[in-house]
């Protein structure tokens, strides 16, 4: 059997093409579910992950997750490690810079970065915190209401993806944005907005993913499966 650590789009479209588990997090109320078997919830770390594989006897591991879920791809290297089943990371490419873009390592660094005054934040409702003690006035859009802490003044936005250029370019405009901040997801369903404010001339504030395991990585779905198949899972 598989696992596939999903809950980003390359891992449903990986679900639909093998026979797998896929585990999600359980942070969104109303995922979009995968083909096959699903799970939800985390494993207890490492020790926990490392029970799971041997327990569902486990062949191979893809994790697809979000290019920022760091604490999970490194509970499941060392947890593939202990117990000797193969390892894949499945992740889209990154955005290519642009001019006018600052890319920083962190979130916090992006909160002492920023070069505007009205803040169009799309990093997700987790990192609100690493704001709460910024000036600025904030439009967060994010999929799930955000908990405290969080900057005072700030206006959220519950929406889910894909919007397109003309969507981004009408919501900068209403709301006078002049500073983009973001992460480096990738992928073309998240590039409007960079799109849009590149038309727009404004400043983008890029935090750079966190570093990969040394572990194997692939770029698309169709790698992967090719992957699986050498795997003999």
């Amino acid at each position: 059997m598989i696992l596939i650590l999903g809950g980003t789009g390359e891992a449903r479209a990986l679900a639909s093409r093998v026979t797998a588990v896929s585990s999600l997090a359980g942070r969104v109320r109303e995922p979009r579910l995968p083909a096959g078997q699903v799970r939800v919830g985390g494993f207890g770390g490492v020790d926990g992950l490392a029970q799971w594989l041997r327990d569902n006897d486990i062949h191979a591991v893809v994790d697809a997750t979000h290019p920022f879920a760091a604490r999970i791809t490194a509970n499941a290297f060392e947890a593939c490690q202990r117990v000797g089943v193969p390892l894949l990371v499945l992740r889209r490419p990154g955005f290519t810079p642009r001019p006018g873009w600052t890319r920083v390592d962190s979130v916090a660094d992006a909160a002492a970065a920023l070069p505007g005054e009205r803040v169009f934040l799309t990093t997700g409702r987790q990192d609100l915190a690493e704001f709460a003690g910024c000036p600025q006035w904030f439009l967060a859009r994010m999929v799930e209401p955000p908990e405290p802490p969080m900057p005072q003044r700030i206006e959220v936005l519950l929406a889910r993806g894909p919007f397109t250029v003309e969507d981004e370019l009408a919501l900068m405009r209403e709301h006078r944005i002049d500073v983009l901040v973001t992460k480096d997801s990738g992928g073309a369903m998240t590039s409007a907005k960079l799109d849009a404010a590149e038309r727009l001339g404004l400043p983008v504030v890029v935090v750079r993913r966190p570093p990969l395991p040394p572990v194997e990585a692939v770029a698309t779905v169709d790698e992967a499966v090719s992957w699986l198949g050498t795997a003999g899972a």
